[in-house]
């Protein structure tokens, strides 16, 4: 026993020895998709637009709609050719596009469509192409007279968009996903919101953050869980990341902790990376766990505050803002946890297999998912090449109908071949341990594709798969472990 604990330790020891190491690290994320932010100032016979955009995507015509990294685009090579463009050349490249793009734009107010004229583009130098470049498009948007409202969007490929009304009080801000419009937006005086409804507006946004679009987040939550099915290891890791998470948010929030990104993601990365590996040997919960989780809970707390400061809170309702979205993120948290629950907690809690053929296979492709993603945030690899594989599963790169069919043909193999071995628990183990993972990362695969049905579906071959390998094996046992 005390060997074991021993080399618990040891292990332990190294994984807080790397997570140290990585405060030095800097990640380049250059091809991660990032909204465009759209500044407007209304006058009451124009408005002015600044949006600053990766420019390089749209000339290149990528589809941001559907992918969350730009290496999955087959226009990839000519995206990073744009980005090593001089300034003058990339600016020249925009105006040759822009005839087509101003037909994804959209200003429109009443039942009128407004023309954007193309005002300035402004594009830094050329610095390390393996970094996103940032440029600024200046709009002018001619209106008519009248006092019907102003609607702002694009089209979905052109991804996500923050759009954002300066220089006038309680002005419009709002988070547009990708082809969505914004709210109607007065010609004058801001667009107040009370309190209330400020709060209840941002509990999408938190919500958002988590599910669909913070994978890192839900496996980390995913971690807590599946460390022990007891409720009170459960509630003492999550109440420790929640309290942590709170405080870094509002501070990070308030810009009161200027970290860069660069070091938060990858650390956050590092944190899945523990808890997924200690999952493997812990059964239960460790003195140090609670604390352990305290700390990465301020890392994602800082995650999410980057989020914020992307939207912009602004100074009107600060604090019903900033509450709606972390309960947002909770509500999303607690979403995660009570579906793990009514999947696995509720169909094999009681089963003394449910640790080795559950729990530490899932666990064990939690870690093997943050790993890739430290080694992609600290540039230590290129998403291409073998990675791909890696990108594309956590990035929406796999079809869904090859997912489904993926889950069915693992599934069906291994479950064939326990039936063929029925009498051979060792084997059964294996088998269940091999379908956990294997279907684990097909789910993954599905979800982060959007194939919501497809994801329930590749669920429900999962859990069919293991009550039929558990046919013939050792019958379940009175409590949860």
């Amino acid at each position: 026993m005390t060997g074991s604990l021993s080399k618990v330790l040891s292990i332990r020891v190294a994984l807080l020895a790397v997570l140290s190491t990585l405060l030095t690290v800097t990640a380049l994320r250059a091809h991660e998709v990032q909204p465009g932010v759209m500044d407007i100032e209304i006058t009451p016979d124009a408005i002015t637009a600044f949006i600053e955009w990766t420019i390089e995507a749209p000339v290149a015509g990528i589809d941001l709609e559907s992918i969350e990294d730009t290496n999955l685009s087959d226009q990839e090579d000519e995206y990073l050719r744009l980005r090593a463009l001089p300034p003058a050349d990339m600016e020249a490249a925009f105006r040759a596009a822009w005839p087509g793009l101003i037909e994804k734009l959209t200003f429109k107010t009443g039942d009128t469509a407004l023309a954007p004229e193309l005002q300035s583009v402004t594009v830094p130098d050329v610095g390390n192409i393996e970094v996103a470049r940032t440029s600024t498009i200046e709009l002018s948007i001619p209106l008519p007279s009248g006092i019907d409202p102003i609607i702002i969007g694009w089209t979905a490929d052109l991804g996500p968009l923050i759009v954002r009304q300066r220089t006038i009080e309680d002005g419009y801000r709002g988070y547009l996903t990708p082809g969505q419009l914004s709210d109607p937006i007065p010609r004058e005086g801001g667009s107040a919101q009370s309190p209330w409804q400020a709060f209840v507006s941002y509990i999408s946004v938190g919500f958002d953050h988590i599910v669909p679009q913070g994978l890192d987040h839900i496996l980390f939550v995913l971690g807590l869980f599946f460390l022990s099915l007891r409720l009170r290891p459960l509630l003492m890791q999550v109440t420790a990341f929640t309290l942590a998470h709170t405080v870094t948010l509002a501070l990070g929030a308030l810009d009161l902790i200027p970290l860069s990104a660069d070091i938060v993601e990858p650390l956050i990365a590092a944190s899945i990376v523990y808890v997924g590996i200690e999952n493997v040997f812990m059964r239960k919960l460790a003195p140090w766990r609670p604390a352990v989780v305290f700390a990465f809970g301020l890392l994602h707390g800082l995650g999410f505050a980057s989020v914020l400061q992307d939207f912009g809170l602004g100074e009107d309702n600060f604090i019903a803002k900033l509450i709606g979205f972390n309960v947002g993120v909770e509500v999303g948290q607690l979403a995660v946890i009570a579906a793990a629950w009514a999947t696995f907690a509720l169909m094999f809690g009681r089963n003394e297999w449910y640790h080795r053929r559950i729990a530490a296979p899932v666990s064990i492709g939690i870690a093997v998912i943050a790993a890739f993603w430290v080694l992609e945030r600290t540039g230590t690899i290129e998403t291409t090449g073998p990675w791909a594989l890696f990108s594309a599963l956590t990035e929406g790169g796999f079809a869904p109908l090859t997912v489904l069919i993926s889950a069915v043909v693992l599934a069906g193999v291994l479950t064939a071949l326990v039936l063929l071995a029925i009498t051979a628990d060792g084997f059964r183990d294996l088998a269940a341990m091999a379908t956990s993972f294997t279907l684990f990362l097909c789910l993954i695969a599905a979800f982060t594709s959007g194939a919501w049905i497809v994801s329930a579906v590749v669920t429900g071959i999962w859990v069919l798969a293991l009550r039929i390998q558990a046919l013939g094996g050792p019958e379940p046992e009175g409590e949860p472990i």
